[in-house]
């Protein structure tokens, strides 16, 4: 009996550290990023995310993004969206940019939960190289660069890297990422 509880508490150990492994609070933009919340609630309180918000908020795509999901959402920083050419930002929120922006966002969404496991995963079995579909409809070009580093590049080849992964949420992930991508 001694040894069945024994193992009994092993298996629950074990069981217990992985799921507190994907349910850990990371923090992002100097706050917590809660595991029970969903991708939106989120994403708001990031300081680093404050264009991505007023641009999901313009393109309309909060419900979508605070529905059951899961998602994968590859945010970009403000210090991505600044680095787009001057005024970029500005015309895409205007009203009548709206589809346009629509599928830039969406650009960076994925139908799914891929967190780093996933995407180590699919490179791995596509001979170092991913592509997936995003919820536009075009294609993310997944690599490594080294150790627990993947790469995404967009429709022209420009790459962006993940700089913190796996920022779980109730309905997807989150990943953080440097630059804009851009579709076709």
């Amino acid at each position: 009996m001694k040894g069945k509880l024994v193992f009994a508490a092993a298996a629950l150990s074990i069981a217990t550290s992985c799921v507190f492994a994907a349910g850990e609070t990371v923090t992002v933009g100097g706050q917590a990023m809660y595991p029970t919340r969903d991708i939106v609630d989120n994403a708001v309180n990031s300081a680093d995310h404050t264009t991505l918000v007023a641009a999901v908020k313009a393109a309309g795509l909060v419900d979508t993004l605070k529905s059951p999901g899961p998602f994968t959402v590859f945010a970009p920083t403000n210090e991505a969206f600044a680095a787009l050419p001057a005024g970029t930002v500005d015309t895409l929120v205007k009203p009548e940019n709206k589809a346009m922006l629509t599928s830039i966002l969406t650009y960076h969404v994925l139908t799914g939960r891929y967190d780093f496991r996933k995407l180590d995963t699919a490179i791995k079995a596509g001979g170092g190289k991913a592509s997936i579909r995003t919820v536009n409809g075009e294609m993310l070009t997944f690599t490594e660069n080294g150790p627990r580093n993947i790469v995404v590049a967009d429709a022209a080849g420009h790459t962006a890297d993940i700089s913190t992964y796996d920022v779980y949420q109730s309905n997807g992930v989150i990943m953080v990422v440097d630059k804009v991508l851009m579709p076709k």
